[in-house]
């Protein structure tokens, strides 16, 4: 499905975005694994084997965003025709508590971490006639919830900028879409069921029950299923699909 491509996953060392990788691995891609921690990005490349590169970047800076780019180009011979943006981060707080900096953290790391691969990435694609560009936002793009302004603030960013974009690239080959997950069984999850066990005094498995029940499944989603749609998403079958926020949420939000 996805021969002859290359394929950058930022966030790549755990989580989603290793799913993603192990995802478009397995459909012939060349895979870029990229984040800012190194052992876990070479971790997920050996895992894939030799068409994997593990790459250290901080999105939140375009001068290690270039960089990458730059690096992969020279090791590939070519651009990536596919990237993911996932690399991002959540913490929680009241408004009121919520200080300059987690506020900076997550605009700087979640939107403009997006925008700054977005932007390095689409010239080869546009010249090239084909891209595909996937961002991993939330459904806390598609709405409020309490103790998380700054991360839904940033994921509402993340979706204006998916819709923007596409519309500027849509007569070009090149698709720009958002893939909003719940609450998905990684170690975000992990951090969050360990504030409300802090906050509140309950035990790790009823907090972890508070965020199953968020779900009208009453479970959290898997990696692996936002790896499927993401697979959707890069390939040729997915060419109408443009400008869209997908929910992966087990029916949570329903629009």
């Amino acid at each position: 499905m996805l021969e002859n491509k290359i394929a950058l996953i930022t966030g790549g060392g755990r989580g989603i975005g290793r799913a993603i990788a192990l995802a478009f691995a397995r459909e012939g891609a060349k895979v870029i694994v990229s984040a800012r921690t190194k052992h876990q990005v070479e971790a997920v490349a050996k895992e894939i084997g030799p068409n994997a590169l593990a790459l250290v970047c901080d999105v939140a800076n375009p001068q290690s965003v270039a960089g990458m780019f730059r690096q992969a180009g020279d090791v590939l011979g070519a651009a990536p025709d596919i990237l993911v943006n996932n690399a991002g981060i959540a913490e929680s707080a009241t408004l009121i508590h919520t200080d300059d900096d987690l506020w900076q953290r997550h605009i700087a790391i979640n939107l403009s971490g997006t925008f700054y691969c977005t932007r390095a990435a689409l010239p080869s694609m546009i010249e090239r006639n084909w891209g595909r560009i996937i961002n991993i936002a939330s459904i806390a793009a598609r709405t409020g919830a309490p103790y998380i302004a700054a991360y839904s603030a940033s994921k509402h960013g993340v979706l204006g900028l998916t819709r923007s974009v596409a519309l500027e690239v849509a007569a070009q080959g090149i698709t720009v879409n958002a893939i909003c997950p719940g609450y998905v069984d990684t170690d975000m999850t992990t951090r969050a069921v360990q504030n409300i066990t802090t906050r509140t005094g309950r035990s790790t498995e009823e907090a972890l029950h508070i965020l199953e029940k968020m779900s009208p499944q009453n479970r959290l989603i898997t990696p692996e299923e936002v790896a499927a749609v993401a697979l959707l998403l890069a390939s040729e079958e997915g060419l109408g699909i443009n400008g869209q926020a997908i929910n992966i949420d087990g029916g949570t939000v329903l629009s």
